[in-house]
């Protein structure tokens, strides 16, 4: 047999303060109207004591449940395989933990899913939603603005009406593109082909309009779709060669994309880049470093994407609570991107 010691009481925090019950309360679970000096007392024997306030209390005083949902809408084989969403998470977390605030995880396989997440968030389980990978048939926008959740988007959403005001962090994926195919343009290739992401996605949308705004009215047949992954990259790579032998150079969607493209290439016996010249899009440091010949690409702060939107719907909340100096949250937050000059182009 264990003897376990007791839990430290608020009773036994207010006793060491010399506060009443009431006051030790309101600073403990995160209530106003305390003198500044009572706070640092109370603050004192809560550290002393070891005292761990209770959460459902907390709720109560605060109507924060300090748990913030994190909606991927994608399969969790995509998820745990792609470097991406690690680092997106990653941001996400920091920022969350930084302000004491939990991380719930929620996944989309299938259709069915769609209903179980948009219950638990309409449930009042957590504070807000950070939402990302969203497609642009996906019914989770409308499940969420019915639960009435305070939500960030990761990319630009891909509802054009106007009639619902969305919150969302992005990175200038039009821009990037043009930059990517600028440079292949620059180095003398006149065959450019693109393989561009899952185009129900707004983000490989807008990185093959890039690729357009500066091709212009190239051969149709040099742009093939792809779908962010390593095997949709060689499953492209392989179509572009038989559309198009001549091809000269590649701006691939993404670094994962970009992978796949760059074996096909190594198998079929072409130079890269002295046959063909491969750009992707992320600069996802285990994979362009990786890859062979190391990758240039479109580095996009894929982290610092993480912590803004987490940051975004924290200020959100607390504007909604009525905490002095947090302002509204900007519609749409785009962040630049740069190119990263590596060896395959």
């Amino acid at each position: 047999m264990t003897e376990t010691a007791s839990r430290p009481t608020l009773e036994a925090v207010a006793a060491r303060a010399g506060v009443s019950r009431a006051t030790a309360s309101r600073v403990v679970n995160g209530g106003d109207g305390v003198r500044e000096p009572l706070v640092e007392r109370v603050r004192r024997a809560v550290e002393e004591l070891g005292y761990v306030p209770n959460q459902a209390a907390r709720s109560l005083v605060t109507r924060r449940h300090d748990a913030v949902a994190v909606v991927i809408a994608e399969p969790e084989t995509r998820v745990f395989a792609d470097p991406f969403f690690a680092l997106q998470l990653r941001g996400i977390s920091k920022e969350l933990t930084a302000h004491d605030s939990q991380l719930v995880l929620l996944l989309t396989e299938g259709r069915d899913d769609h209903a179980r997440v948009g219950r638990y968030l309409a449930g009042g389980h957590v504070d807000g939603a950070l939402v990302f990978s969203l497609h642009l048939d996906d019914p989770l926008p409308e499940l969420i603005h019915g639960a009435g959740v305070p939500t960030v988007f990761g990319g630009r959403p891909g509802w054009g009406d106007g009639a619902r005001r969305a919150v969302y962090v992005d990175s200038d994926n039009r821009g990037g593109a043009r930059e990517a195919v600028r440079h292949l343009v620059g180095l003398g290739r006149t065959r450019v082909a693109h393989i561009a992401g899952a185009l129900d996605q707004t983000s490989a949308v807008d990185r093959l309009d890039g690729f357009r705004d500066v091709m212009g009215d190239a051969d149709p047949r040099l742009v093939v779709e792809g779908d962010f992954t390593p095997a949709g990259g060689e499953r492209a790579m392989r179509e572009l060669l038989e559309r198009c032998p001549d091809v000269d150079a590649v701006f691939a969607a993404n670094d994962l994309t970009a992978s796949g493209a760059l074996r096909v290439l190594r198998e079929r016996g072409r130079r890269v880049p002295d046959d063909v010249a491969v750009i992707g899009f992320d600069d996802m440091l285990p994979v362009a470093e990786q890859t062979d010949p190391p990758l240039t690409t479109v580095r996009q702060d894929i982290e610092e994407m993480g912590r803004l939107m987490a940051r975004l719907l924290l200020r959100d909340l607390d504007r909604r609570a009525g905490k002095q100096g947090a302002d509204g949250a900007p519609a749409g937050v785009v962040l630049p991107t740069t190119l990263v000059r590596r060896l395959s182009a």
